[in-house]
């Protein structure tokens, strides 16, 4: 009786994990399906290349591209060498444990504080105290923050990882500290590392309610990249959602939706394929 209630539980919880693991695909596929649906029609060459313009009745997305692309490009700047050097430092260097645990907590704290406050707090601090007004450099500033406590606890446990055997064997051989992580633990750790990147990027692409209050709503292509980054800018994700409930424009807000799911999805791939050229490297 103990073995066929077993055998039945078995089935049972089997069945279970099968339909959850269906329902989480029909819902992603479903999601990616219909933002698609509605979205790839709506896109265009001239929408993608267009400056938008209310006189010229003209709808155009070129300048939240480009502001998306420099908000990216500026944040994994900074948040990189910040991110993975603090990793670096509380797993290979940091001795005192009631400092590493705190920095632990901290950064998972960090973690689940809304985006809304970091707006907030990007808002008083970078625009105000700082002088940077509504700017694409204040919201680099804040999606740093935002998405450091991912790259440190990512990068952290992915260190964790590598076997102590290759730490004890690159200093047995005579190579410094400094030489055993450059050479050894970071790059056997690079696939941790990628994923944080990707969590972040993911975050940055995502993330509207921190850069309404930071970044602004700028329409206007900029001269050049300094320009860019000291006035205001909406990224796409922002531009989503002023057109869907500020202006109604869904045709322009589901091309952007779509744009945006593709542009993840290519970052994912370019990623990968990072990663795994890093590995056969290693």
């Amino acid at each position: 009786m103990r073995n066929k209630s077993r055998i039945v539980w078995d089935a049972v919880r089997k069945v279970l994990v099968y339909a959850a693991a269906g329902l989480t695909m029909l819902l992603l596929i479903g999601i990616i399906g219909y933002v698609l649906y509605k979205g790839l029609p709506q896109l265009s060459w001239q929408l993608i290349t267009s400056v938008p313009s209310v006189t010229k009745k003209i709808d155009g997305i070129l300048p939240y591209i480009l502001n998306t692309v420099y908000v990216i490009v500026l944040s994994l700047l900074i948040v990189l060498p910040l991110g993975v050097g603090a990793a670096v430092y509380l797993t290979e260097y940091a001795q005192n444990r009631k400092l590493i645990r705190t920095i632990e907590f901290t950064t998972e704290t960090l973690a689940g504080i809304p985006s809304i406050i970091y707006g907030l707090v990007g808002m008083l601090v970078f625009c105000q105290k700082l002088g940077f007004q509504s700017s694409l450099l204040a919201g680099s500033c804040t999606l740093v923050i935002m998405t450091l406590p991912t790259i440190i606890r990512t990068t952290q446990e992915s260190l964790k990882t590598v076997p102590e055997s290759y730490r004890e064997g690159a200093l047995g051989l005579g190579a410094t500290k400094w030489h055993m992580v450059r050479t050894i633990v970071l790059p056997s750790s690079v696939d941790g590392i990628v994923t944080g990147c990707i969590l972040a990027v993911g975050r940055i692409v995502g993330e509207s309610a921190a850069l309404l209050f930071t970044a602004g709503f700028g329409k206007i292509v900029a001269d050049n990249i300094i320009a860019a980054y000291s006035r205001s800018g909406a990224t796409l994700s922002v531009a989503l959602y002023m057109l869907a409930f500020e202006e109604g424009n869904f045709d322009v807000a589901w091309a952007i939706a779509a744009l945006l799911l593709c542009l993840v999805l290519v970052i994912n791939l370019a990623a990968r394929a990072v990663r795994a050229k890093a590995a056969k490297k290693h």
